[in-house]
């Protein structure tokens, strides 16, 4: 049987979310992680406007239904010192009518008695739009580890609704194991993201995971060891950055991504 996956948005980072179930659908996806507004740390991604477009929002949502595409995980929520969860308003409405599966939190508040507080907050304001939250633990960020992570959505206490978003290349930069991840309890683990690379961290981390990861089977991650690891049927997606690559043309680039990752799983 076919491994589901989607297609995050920074495997191609220069399409529009339109663009982007095209490509999905395209590569045999399932479904996208996508970016409901652009960020200036990608400078690759086109300018567009679904979170405050409602036409542009409601064209989308045909277009994700046309090419048999959902959405699994919705970006960008990034909550910091001064964060304030009801900002997220519009977002929170934009994800929930694009019937998200999941949000993306990242966190970077140092004060942690604070970062519970807010998290726990935005985690209100999310499941009043009936959306379910995963925080990404990052090693530059504050949540730095899966333990890390484990301790933020165990103080929220909301287990399948508040719960983990596991990146592989974030696992291993983090200094986690395959055997941490299979021994973490299974209703805080929502979603795996999927990507190669090499042994040896780069000096960067930012810009490896932004823009250089490597495709499967291209570096020293076990891709199938970690599926293997995360629980029964949870969402995977595929993330490769490579922003080398950028004047290939963008099917080319989602479709090898993809069938890298599915190459790299069938050597089970």
């Amino acid at each position: 049987m076919t491994t589901r996956l989607a297609l995050d948005h920074i495997t191609a980072v220069d399409a529009t979310p339109v663009q982007l179930a095209q490509k999905a659908q395209a590569a045999g996806c399932a479904g996208i992680c996508l970016f409901l507004e652009p960020m200036a740390v990608l400078p690759l991604m086109p300018h567009f406007d679904i979170v405050g477009d409602r036409r542009a929002r409601a064209d989308f949502k045909r277009v994700l239904q046309d090419c048999g595409v959902s959405l699994d995980l919705a970006y960008p929520f990034t909550l910091a010192g001064r964060t304030d969860p009801d900002g997220f308003e519009q977002a929170l409405e934009c994800a929930a009518e694009l019937e998200a599966g999941l949000i993306n939190v990242l966190a970077y508040d140092r004060d942690p008695a604070r970062r519970i507080d807010v998290f726990g907050r935005f985690c209100e304001r999310a499941s009043a739009h009936g959306l379910r939250v995963a925080v990404e633990f990052y090693p530059p960020s504050q949540v730095r580890s899966l333990a890390e992570a484990l301790d933020l959505v165990r103080a929220v206490g909301r287990p399948g609704q508040v719960g983990i978003n596991v990146d592989l290349l974030h696992l291993m930069r983090s200094g986690g194991t395959l055997e941490e991840l299979a021994g973490a309890p299974a209703e805080y683990i929502l979603y795996g993201q999927l990507c190669d690379g090499p042994a040896k961290a780069p000096d960067d981390l930012d810009a490896e995971a932004s823009s250089a990861r490597r495709l499967g089977g291209e570096g020293d991650f076990d891709l199938a060891g970690f599926v293997r690891a995360l629980p029964e049927a949870t969402p995977l997606s595929v993330e490769i950055p490579r922003n080398h690559a950028i004047a290939e043309p963008r099917d080319m680039r989602a479709t090898r991504a993809v069938e890298s990752v599915r190459r790299a799983l069938a050597q089970q």
